[in-house]
């Protein structure tokens, strides 16, 4: 175990780094505006006559569903005829396009607090999850410190971000680091989706049900932590729901019917939007995928050289694996594989496992094959008949992916300090920030699907409760 693994880390598989650097510490998201997403669209096609409203929206301190929930309400839609390209963090300032099925008017008229609507015109153009090109990250890093807590200094914090991008670029290829899944995709805090998930392939719906209702979080609110230990020790009742903070929108309306139809767990599930729905089996997936990238990086096997056995994929344009001509490889075509993976043109690929995707051949397989025995998903067959849409083919996944327009340069700190809210009051043992420690802005661009949180815990290797 790394020095910076925590249960939170275990349980969803992100644990060790591709360096053996020391990384800088520090903390992502002391304040929302530490971290900017700006969504990089694919081209819109727009027409006064569309049926449809495109809007570029800006959102402070909003998680994406949470938001497409109160603006459906606001616009009086249902919230399945507003369409996005991926969701975005919680605590940070974001920046994408929706395409929202109601009048521009009434959509330029939005009024939610820390909402910023551009209306761009009307469109017949849909668009959905992956429908664009990437993001561009804007992200400062707060406190930064060494091993044994000291503060680092700027020279030193910016030294050693270019000894690991060094590292990096020796072991893995220019801009490139591991394709870890982030904790966003298991719940910030509270890697609850995967847990879901493993019992909705199950079919046991009310487990899922009551997980996601009830399992604690480490750091959350104390609201919401005392509604969750009041449905773990009352269960679903009136008084109980009346407690729900309002912001927890999802658990109210599961629980609000479970208490009309007690029975009827499918139908409470079903009150989670769409996409977080399809999300609990894709956080489970990922589970599967990051204990496999850690278990072939402490094997020593390379993750961007593919060796006998590895299954690769081809790179599009856009730095996405392409789904169909997944080959493995073989000790006749391994030199030319391997040149067309440093040449980028190919890339080596773990497991989402699913009903028609296996594992590798070789010494990768047998890997593979032990992550998910080690999980308990032998022979899980991912289909789930009371919801057939979540039921899942499987996919394979990319094990390194790029990173452009990298730049990290020091920052003043702020006059009144900084850190606030939680770590305000000085470091925890284990923590690796001190708040005279260096402040450095990074700014990169990632293809969509990758995360910058990974990327960033390269660089700080410090616990996950740091990044956010």
């Amino acid at each position: 175990m790394d020095r910076t693994t925590s249960d939170h880390a275990e349980a969803i598989g992100l644990v060790g780094f591709a360096t053996g650097l020391q990384g800088i510490g520090g903390l992502v998201k002391t304040r929302v505006e530490d971290f900017r997403v700006e969504e990089q669209a694919t081209k819109l096609n727009l027409d006064q006559r569309g049926r449809f409203t495109a809007a570029r929206i800006t959102l402070r301190n909003w998680e994406t569903n949470r938001f497409i929930t109160r603006m459906a309400a606001a616009l009086g839609i249902p919230k399945e005829r507003v369409f996005f390209a991926g969701t975005k963090d919680k605590r940070a300032v974001t920046r994408q396009l929706f395409i929202i099925d109601a009048p521009a008017n009434k959509v330029a008229g939005l009024d939610l607090a820390d909402v910023d609507v551009e209306v761009l015109g009307r469109t017949h153009q849909k668009i959905g999850f992956g429908n664009h090109r990437g993001n561009r990250f804007t992200i400062t890093v707060r406190g930064c410190a060494h091993q044994d807590g000291t503060p680092m200094t700027e020279t030193e914090a910016l030294a050693e971000v270019e000894a690991i991008r060094t590292s990096l670029e020796a072991s893995l290829g220019p801009e490139r680091f591991p394709n870890w899944i982030g904790p966003q995709r298991f719940g910030s805090g509270r890697p609850v989706t995967p847990v879901v998930g493993r019992h909705v392939i199950a079919g046991d719906f009310q487990a899922a049900v009551m997980a996601y209702l009830s399992m604690p979080g480490a750091d959350e609110a104390e609201d919401a932590a005392t509604f969750r230990r009041r449905i773990r020790d009352e269960g679903v009742t009136e008084e109980v729901i009346g407690a729900c903070p309002d912001w927890m929108d999802f658990e109210r309306r599961m629980a609000s019917h479970l208490l009309e139809r007690p029975d009827d767990h499918v139908g409470a599930f079903r009150k989670l939007p769409n996409n977080l729905q399809l999300m609990t089996v894709h956080a489970l997936q990922s589970v599967v995928f990051n204990r496999a990238l850690h278990a072939r990086i402490e094997a020593g096997l390379p993750l961007s050289e593919p060796v006998e056995g590895d299954l690769v994929g081809i790179v599009d344009e856009r730095g996405q694996l392409e789904s169909k001509g997944i080959v493995e490889v073989e000790a006749r075509t391994a030199s030319r594989i391997a040149r067309n993976c440093r040449l980028g043109r190919l890339t080596v690929t773990g497991p989402l496992p699913g009903q028609d995707i296996g594992v590798a051949g070789g010494t990768p397989g047998a890997i593979e094959q032990g992550v998910i025995d080690a999980m308990d998903l032998n022979g899980v067959e991912w289909r789930v008949e009371a919801i057939p849409r979540l039921s899942t083919k499987g996919a394979r996944r990319a094990l390194v992916t790029g990173f452009e327009e990298f730049t990290c340069e020091s920052v003043p700190k702020a006059s009144d300090g900084t850190l606030d809210g939680r770590w305000s009051e000085g470091p925890r043992e284990g923590d690796r920030w001190h708040p005279d420690g260096a402040c450095l802005k990074f700014r990169f661009t990632l293809s969509s699907g990758a995360y910058a949180t990974t990327l960033l815990r390269e660089f700080m290797m410090a616990p996950l409760d740091h990044l956010g």
